[in-house]
């Protein structure tokens, strides 16, 4: 089954709004011809309403990194789905590594966050995967299996194919270290193997690889037959590296 590709750029804490205006400038004419690939990124929460102005009409949309699971309320800090609708925001990564790592979120908040960005409109990009020390202990497939049954626990069936899903091997991100074509295939056809467990939508859902990906090693992994995209960190925050990935998913 076809399914059209997503790159998406995770700035992380990087780039003021000045800055992000910078690249978002440089890299709207760099894939303007490109057909057959989606493309978004993800700015920090300061620059993500000039990113909707200056992306408008383009190729490129924009996505929030975390959000909260009400609608609102007294918590301190952060925002709801509505207030990134009100914004123009298109979609929201929601459990990344870091995230779970450095400010504990929990599968369980993340089976209220995945249901509540889809009901409010929001495309979720869920980030799953495993610690070296759990690869090396031969629990990558038990661990993933737990955070996908927990995360998709209050998603309808019928809704599965909204969610895209992004495989990062925590030991690859920001390392430098990639896994292999023959890993990064592996773990993502197990991801789609576990959802098809749940839902007849699995064929439809699209799983990205995540893990220091470039411009150099896009083309081998976005050739890889499961594998529908990239989540990408270091190399988004310069236009020619982003633009190249771009590039490798619409071969």
């Amino acid at each position: 089954m076809s399914r059209v590709p997503l790159i998406a750029g995770n700035w992380k804490m990087h780039k003021t709004v000045g800055e992000a205006e910078a690249l978002i400038q440089a890299l709207l004419p760099r894939v303007a011809s490109l057909e057959s690939v989606e493309i978004a990124v993800c700015p920090p929460f300061t620059a993500l309403a000039p990113m909707v102005d200056s992306a408008r009409g383009s190729r490129v949309a924009v996505f929030a990194q975390n959000m909260h699971e009400a609608d609102h309320g007294a918590f301190t800090g952060e925002v709801s789905a509505a207030m990134l609708l009100d914004l123009g925001v298109s979609g929201v990564i929601l459990g990344h590594s870091e995230r779970r790592a450095f400010f504990g979120e929990t599968d369980a908040a993340l089976a209220r966050k995945l249901p509540a960005a889809l009901t409010a409109g929001l495309t979720p990009i869920l980030c799953v995967g495993e610690t070296e020390a759990q690869r090396l202990a031969g629990e990558t497939e038990a661990h993933v299996r737990a955070q996908l049954e927990s995360d998709f626990a209050a998603v309808e069936p019928e809704r599965y194919a909204e969610v895209v899903v992004a495989y990062e091997p925590i030991w690859a991100i920001g390392t430098g270290r990639v896994a292999t074509p023959a890993q990064a295939q592996e773990a993502v056809a197990f991801v789609r193997s576990v959802l098809a467990e749940r839902s007849a939508e699995a064929e439809r859902i699209r799983v990205l690889y995540g893990g220091s990906v470039s411009g150099e090693n896009a083309v081998e992994l976005l050739a890889l037959a499961d594998v529908d995209g990239a989540l990408v960190g270091g190399a988004s925050l310069t236009a020619e590296s982003f633009a190249a990935i771009c590039a490798a998913a619409r071969q």
